[in-house]
């Protein structure tokens, strides 16, 4: 839905003149490399994206916030006094853990009428829940921000994004997909030290070399939730539990390739071993693929996705048949030069770097083959690299 559509239904909605309503945004986003490092202390290296999550706001002054969206019929009703207990929602439960954890820190929130509209997929692996919560902590920063004075730090809006999906949603995520919603930088990826919260950018151009990104989008649904992603989280926290006896580390991603070599005989279980290894492997690939793509490698990047992929199927077994095939189906088109699994797994989307002018192609040969191995209508999605969570004036 455009924006000037969406503040005509939030009229139709709520009643009132759209010149009342305002409109805040946050983006999804893609990981060019570097998955299920984040919250092992490594190197993640993300971009927003056009796709997102707009909400329309009107302000109240009863102390009552309204929350709806224009994909589905659930609706939130809720007073400000009293914010917890909506984390088991069908929807509304990452809007309601922002707004909770915001009050609790002593932002001003205040009685709200809220409109979501989502362009990003659900269930994706492009970070839809992010985008919501972003698109939530900017509007209520805002307002809070004119009506008492509070500042807005976007560091910590995309840390109170990850402590609504952690502690009031129950998905034990890292900290990038909400890092990216609120940091993101038109025209740049971003390097990003989960460990530390800092980041560097990188302008992505990749037009001017003849390629292009291309998100496949293998349209089976996922729970991260109800998936084996908390477990692998568990067996990352005891392969390190096991290597801090015999090394003095904070995160698996302290070590490199060498370090890890010479301490892996520490950890116990063969399981815990191999998510420590991609853990590892993939830090350091990271590394590699933001230094290729400042100089100009494409060849190396496109490498370097691929070698992700692997790991993430092997070593991690996060993939499944759905990205496999969608992956396999990518590389076997020779106008592609890299392919790899995107976010949690388990289904969701995938990346491939495509020759620039081949993409309509691309898309036909990997839809076919995907659809034949799988039974499933893949999507495709070619989209820009945007700005983080903000407010949009002039709609």
């Amino acid at each position: 839905m455009e924006l000037s559509e969406l503040k005509v239904k939030f009229t139709e909605l709520y009643g009132g003149e759209t010149g009342d309503v305002r409109l805040f945004l946050a983006p999804a986003r893609i990981n060019l490399i570097g998955e299920h490092i984040d919250y092992n202390g490594g190197f993640v290296f993300p971009a927003a994206i056009e796709l997102r999550s707009a909400c329309a706001v009107r302000v109240r002054e009863d102390g009552v916030l309204n929350l709806a969206s224009t994909s589905c019929e659930h609706r939130v009703h809720a007073d400000i006094s009293e914010l917890k207990g909506y984390g088991k929602l069908k929807w509304g439960g990452y809007q309601m853990g922002v707004l909770s954890i915001m009050k609790d820190m002593g932002y001003a929130v205040c009685g709200m009428d809220m409109l979501f509209d989502e362009t990003v997929p659900h269930g994706g692996g492009l970070s839809a829940s992010a985008a919501i919560e972003l698109a939530t902590a900017i509007a209520a920063a805002t307002v809070s921000k004119e009506r008492a004075g509070t500042k807005i730090d976007r560091v910590e809006l995309a840390l109170i994004g990850q402590r609504a999906e952690n502690e009031y949603v129950g998905m034990n995520c890292g900290i990038m997909d909400q890092y990216a919603s609120a940091m993101g930088k038109r025209g740049h990826a971003m390097l990003l030290d989960c460990a530390k919260l800092t980041s560097r950018y990188a302008r992505v151009e990749l037009e001017p070399q003849g390629l292009a990104l291309v998100i496949m989008n293998t349209n089976k649904p996922h729970s991260l939730i109800t998936s084996a992603y908390n477990e692998r989280r568990a067996e990352c926290e005891e392969a390190l539990a096991d290597l801090k006896k015999a090394v003095d580390i904070s995160h698996l991603c302290d070590l490199d390739e060498a370090g890890f070599k010479a301490h892996k005989g520490a950890i116990r279980r063969g399981a815990c071993r191999k998510r420590a290894e991609h853990a590892v492997y993939e830090n350091q690939r990271t590394l590699r693929a933001f230094d290729a793509l400042n100089a100009g490698d494409t060849a190396l990047f496109g490498a370097l996705l691929t070698a992700s992929h692997e790991s993430l199927r092997d070593l991690y077994e996060v993939t499944g048949a759905e990205l496999d095939a969608i992956v396999d189906a990518a590389l076997a088109q020779s106008c592609c030069t890299g392919a790899r699994m995107m976010g949690g797994g388990f289904g969701g989307c995938a990346l491939a770097l495509v020759r620039m002018g081949e993409q309509a192609a691309f898309k036909k040969a990997v839809g076919e083959r995907y659809q034949n191995t799988t039974g499933y209508v893949p999507s495709f999605y070619e989209t820009g690299i945007d700005d983080g969570a903000r407010e949009v004036l002039g709609v």
